[in-house]
């Protein structure tokens, strides 16, 4: 078993919930995870082309699948079932995924197999083991299985990237596109010339919608820096001042045509499919539009509670979308023929002077309507790579009272180059929207088929019909919105597989090229007795300090140590050979998170440390990180011989260990100036930093000696200078591979020369840093 992943109890204590942070969490996740759902009326009906609609009777039938839609999925499916799959309050496909990793033993990843005997382990107490089921062991036995299930998990990712791409840009042209009709409104009162009108709405249409929309898009990405809390407090009165207002006037709208209640019916659904075509068809491309944002309910999970965004949901968000969508169905049936914007949101407000208010206030709203996706892409991208799944990049996290709070620099600016392009170049709402109609949808689907395998894993006895019953249901109703997307490929949705294939590609390659480098590690790994018995024979010495070797095995000696002891005789006084090991859970608790013990004899001095954290957690990011592992080494030398809290391996005794040691007492003295690389811009800065230095505690009887000497060699190590070895390595394919190992091998090793470098991630002073290069061929 792989000794970072011991059979030892692993909990993350959760506070109790009290309604009071419900409340507060509520009003914040309004302005982040509902804005997406709150701004879909500004294009669920207005993307629609009036000349498709043949009759205001399709209408009533249009808002009864809108109905019974936002009530079965956002409601049904992840209010009340999907949100109970949430990995330890975090949600989003990759915590799918990690619950799979767990309970059925798909994982691919280095560590996943022990992590899940390690689960296994930690539930298997006489009161809960039970007889592996079917189910698990048809999915665990079968490679091909876990191929597949990672798959789906990284194409559910990429899904949530490319929304977070198209709906910033749908929403905020929507919005700029109702600017356009509001002041072609206002231009026959300043001239009675048809040609002058003309020419301003011409004039309009060119320098409004676009233009003005690509700066409302530059001004929203660059306030995600402030993090989601701040933006939450700014956003949420918009919403809710937005969700009053539409709703208020769809209730104006029903009471002057309360015949549309009649269509919450389901017998119009069944009236619309028994008589459909292929433009009838296509027409649920545009009322898929409706659900934008429920994927990015469960993704944001993580930033507020389940309890907090299942109770905005139930008693705000869903009761005023279908007041909303209701009244614009009422009218849109009723004016059907009269102008050829008559579908979008805007004609449904009737008063002339609230339609500018109107226009003002959806500027506001689609601002915030595309901050959920966004989000939801900073915590996809971080769980991503947290698995090893996706490139090196910067994760801030800006909240330290909830963890799963973060910004993403490199991702942000990518979404916004990105969403720009799309915008500039599509200028076509029906397309963009056609595009992110793909997009929800083939997430959904993802969504449901990770969602029924875990209720035929959860449920020993009926599981396996819960599943059926849960994945044909569901499965259904996508699968219909799914063949209605497709039908409009060709008009917008081919650019969402364009762009899901390009981030499937940079996901699987660097998956892979990480396997690869983590396997040629193992295998050419030498042992312990290489350096300390073989080694005086060729002259190597041991010089004052501690050397930090960081690597991704956890038992022997990297191979890139050895090509340096064999070229450059030698090494540190005290030798830590750092290894950082992903669990696929969300946290690791601070008290458990150090896997400590020795390799050889006491007097080689050579210490292993393993790192554990989960998908969410920021260990490497902490600029006490190094003063953190000499106080958990000083407490393993003092704990040492207790060997009721020793886990035997294979180099010998390893203790699980916090952060909170008492062995060597840390005393901070001034500020040391260090040269480290600036994370925004690349370039080397000096920061300050409080100096730690350690001491003994004083003379305690229940230290022995032998102990006492052993720390003060390691605090006058500390004393000496700490130096880190990198190993630099890079893959080459061996002649005659073929074509598949070689694109995916030279994708990887594009990827890992051009993205953010190890030592940033570490924040390593350049000074201390020696790194060795080495060619992997595979």
């Amino acid at each position: 078993m792989d000794p970072s992943l011991s059979p030892v109890s692993i909990h993350y204590a959760i506070k109790k919930e009290t309604w009071r942070h419900t409340v507060v969490l509520s009003f914040q996740s309004l302005g982040v995870v509902y804005g997406r759902l709150s701004t879909t009326p500004l294009y669920a009906f207005g993307s629609i082309d009036p000349c498709h609609i043949k009759s205001g009777q399709q209408i009533y039938e249009l808002f009864s699948f809108v109905f019974w839609t936002l009530t079965i999925i956002p409601l049904l499916k992840y209010a009340f079932i999907v949100f109970k799959a949430d990995d330890n309050g975090e949600g989003g496909t990759f915590a799918l995924y990690s619950l799979l990793c767990r309970r059925a033993n798909v994982g691919l990843l280095p560590s996943d197999t022990s992590a899940t005997e390690f689960m296994h382990q930690e539930e298997g107490t006489p009161s809960n083991v039970k007889v592996e089921s079917r189910a698990r062991r048809a999915i665990g036995r079968y490679k091909s299985s876990h191929y597949l299930l990672l798959l789906l998990a990284l194409l559910g990712s990429c899904l949530i990237i490319c929304d977070g791409i198209f709906t910033p840009a749908l929403s905020v042209y929507s919005a700029t596109s109702n600017l356009r009709r509001s002041l072609s409104k206002l231009a026959p009162r300043f001239t009675s010339s048809e040609n002058a009108r003309q020419s301003v709405d011409k004039y309009l249409k060119r320098f409004i919608p676009v233009p003005v929309a690509c700066a409302i898009l530059v001004c929203l990405f660059m306030l995600q820096r402030y993090g989601t809390n701040r933006i939450g407090v700014f956003f949420a009165p918009i919403v809710i001042v937005w969700l009053l207002f539409i709703s208020g006037f769809g209730l104006y709208n029903i009471i002057h045509h309360p015949q549309i209640l009649w269509a919450i019916s389901p017998t119009y659904m069944f009236r619309f499919i028994k008589k459909i075509d292929i433009t009838s068809l296509k027409l649920l491309s545009n009322i898929v539009l409706c659900i934008a944002g429920s994927e990015a309910m469960f993704a944001d999970l993580g930033h507020f509670s389940k309890r907090s965004i299942k109770v905005t949901f139930i008693f705000l968000v869903y009761p005023a979308l279908v007041l909303c969508y209701a009244g614009q169905a009422a009218f849109f049936s009723k004016h059907l023929g009269t102008s050829d914007d008559v579908a979008h949101l805007s004609e449904s407000v009737t008063h002339r002077h609230l339609q500018h208010v109107f226009t003002i206030l959806s500027l506001f709203a689609s601002l915030v309507g595309s901050q959920a996706t966004i989000t939801a892409s900073f915590s996809i991208i971080n769980q991503c790579q947290a698995l090893a799944c996706f490139p090196r990049v910067k994760v801030i996290h800006t909240s330290d009272k909830v963890r799963g709070q973060v910004y993403v620099p490199d991702a942000n600016w990518m979404l916004m180059i990105l969403s720009l392009s799309i915008l500039i170049g599509f200028q076509d709402i029906s397309a963009i929207a056609n595009a992110t109609g793909l997009a929800i949808i083939c997430g959904m689907l993802v969504t449901t088929c990770l969602m029924s395998l875990i209720l035929a894993l959860q449920w020993e006895k009926n599981g396996v019909s819960l599943s059926v019953l849960f994945l044909l249901f569901f499965g259904s109703i996508e699968a219909l919105y799914l063949s209605s997307c497709f039908l409009n490929f060709t008009k917008g949705a081919w650019c969402i597989v364009v762009l899901s294939l390009i981030f499937m590609t940079i996901m699987v390659s660097w998956h892979y090229g990480t396997i690869k480098k983590y396997e040629f590690d193992v295998e050419n790994r030498v042992t312990v007795d290489w350096l300390t018995d073989l080694s005086p024979g060729l002259g190597v010495s041991r010089v004052p300090g501690i050397g930090f070797i960081h690597t991704n095995i956890v038992t022997g000696i990297p191979s890139f140590f050895s090509h340096f002891i064999t070229n450059l005789p030698a090494f540190h006084q005290v030798l830590i050979l750092l290894s950082f090991k992903s669990l696929p859970m969300a946290y690791i608790p601070k008290n458990e998170r150090y896997l400590i013990g020795r390799i050889g004899h006491k007097e080689y001095k050579i210490y292993r440390c393993i790192v554990r954290y989960g998908y969410r957690d920021h260990v490497r990011d902490v600029n006490d990180f190094e003063d953190q592992i000499i106080s958990s080494i000083g407490e393993f030398v003092t704990r040492e011989e207790r060997h009721d809290e020793s886990l035997i391996v294979q180099e010998g005794r390893m203790i699980i260990l916090g952060t909170n040691g008492n062995a060597l007492v840390p005393i901070v003295g001034g500020e040391s100036c260090q040269q480290v690389t600036d994370i925004e811009n690349q370039n080397p800065t000096h920061t300050k930093r409080k100096k730690v230095r350690f001491v003994l505690p004083e003379s305690s009887p229940k230290m022995n000696s032998s102990v006492r000497k052993e720390l003060q060699e390691l605090v006058d190590a500390r004393e000496s200078g700490t130096a880190y070895f990198l190993g630099n390595s890079h893959l080459k394919v061996r002649k005659g591979s073929n074509l598949l190992k070689q694109f995916l091998v030279m994708a990887y090793d594009f990827l890992d020369r051009n993205c953010r470098e190890t030592p940033i991630g570490l924040d390593i002073p350049h000074a201390a840093l020696l790194e060795v290069g080495m060619v992997y061929t595979i």
